[in-house]
């Protein structure tokens, strides 16, 4: 096999930038799997495409050729991912592939899953399947950040959110509501792209949230909902308490009474004794290797002061959105200040300012 680097068309880039779309369009819906896209082309006319299934079931490869009406002895796949060559779930890609007849494949990156990683070129080459990679790797390295971090540190990517005013308040009282519809849409955005969401029972007593997607027709898409609550001290008439479905809600707790512990259960809530320390505060990294365990990737924390605080000091957030509305809210009533504005500057110092239209308000992408 040659070492030289492969060159590719335009053409080549226009079908696999399809089929990166394909893979954004699944992103966070794909359980454990990573979300990848798939094109299948004949004398350069798309002849099939495939996407990961939701929750991880078939490949995008396998949903490709299976998809296909048409002959595809001499196709050509486009994948953004090296496709698999181990048993799992379903039987591996490349076997698929070259059963199809397909003659020749271009996946962009290599996967970083040791099972997989640089196999597929020498499997699918010794069937006489013609293969090259690295079409867009910068591009598509980019998108698959969150799964190769998954993949290396055995937890989820995890993003955080806080909206605050224009005098830094989280909380007003008479002035619950901080940013706009348009800042709204891309809330409910994260929730849809990311498969559980966290708060601590502070946030939920005084806010009583919903915590789910409202995105037209993707409230199906709604995130798993995560409570930190040490004594199980959560107000049970809360939203969330009565919408509990199976395994839609978790609850990590240290010490609570037997009664309570009962009645939590027995509204099917998922009870996860935690370790707590010196200051009260749950050992964060713990819950999260648990949760990557219970199978969360992506996980999306809309923490109060408190949390989203003790989260920058400890580093935990991958990215962290900032939302600013340009409302002044009253120090004249019970108010509740962001503290950890200057420490979010002095940490996650690169930033990037959403161009979408938020109207008066403003959102700041920060990263370390």
């Amino acid at each position: 096999m040659s070492t030289k680097k492969d060159k590719f068309s335009i053409i080549d880039e226009v079908f696999m930038e399809l089929a990166l779309d394909l893979a954004k369009a699944r992103k966070g819906l794909t359980g454990t799997n990573p979300s990848v896209g798939s094109v299948i082309v004949k004398n350069e006319k798309v002849i099939s495409i495939g996407q990961t299934s939701f929750n991880g079931g078939p490949h995008a490869e396998l949903n490709a050729i299976k998809n296909c009406v048409d002959n595809l002895s001499g196709s050509k796949m486009y994948v953004t991912l090296e496709p698999c060559s181990h048993y799992g779930k379903t039987p591996p890609c490349t076997t698929a592939i070259i059963n199809s007849k397909i003659s020749e494949v271009i996946y962009s990156i290599n996967d970083i899953d040791k099972r997989v990683r640089a196999k597929t070129k020498k499997i699918l080459a010794s069937s006489h399947v013609k293969v090259k990679s690295g079409l867009l790797k910068n591009k598509i390295k980019k998108f698959y950040e969150s799964y190769f971090y998954n993949r290396k540190k055995k937890l989820p990517f995890v993003t955080g959110k806080i909206a605050i005013s224009k005098n830094n308040l989280i909380y007003s009282k008479n002035n619950k509501k901080i940013t706009n519809k348009l800042s709204d849409k891309l809330t409910h955005y994260l929730r849809y792209r990311n498969d559980s969401i966290m708060i601590s029972y502070k946030t939920l007593n005084i806010d009583n949230p919903k915590l789910d997607c409202r995105i037209k027709k993707m409230k199906k898409f709604s995130p798993i909902r995560i409570i930190l609550d040490n004594k199980l001290q959560s107000n049970e008439k809360n939203y969330i308490f009565n919408s509990v479905k199976q395994n839609n809600t978790i609850f990590f707790f240290n010490e609570a009474n037997n009664s309570k512990i009962s009645r939590f259960k027995k509204r099917k809530i998922n009870l996860i004794k935690s370790n707590i320390d010196k200051y009260k505060k749950f050992d964060i990294k713990k819950v999260l290797k648990c949760l990557f365990n219970v199978g969360c990737r992506n996980l999306l924390i809309e923490g109060g002061d408190d949390l989203t605080n003790h989260l920058i000091k400890k580093k935990i957030f991958n990215e962290f959105y900032l939302f600013k509305s340009q409302k002044k809210f009253s120090k004249l009533v019970k108010y509740k200040k962001f503290n950890g504005l200057k420490l979010l500057n002095q940490i996650y110092k690169n930033k990037i300012k959403l161009k979408s239209n938020f109207g008066k308000d403003t959102v700041i992408l920060h990263r370390i």
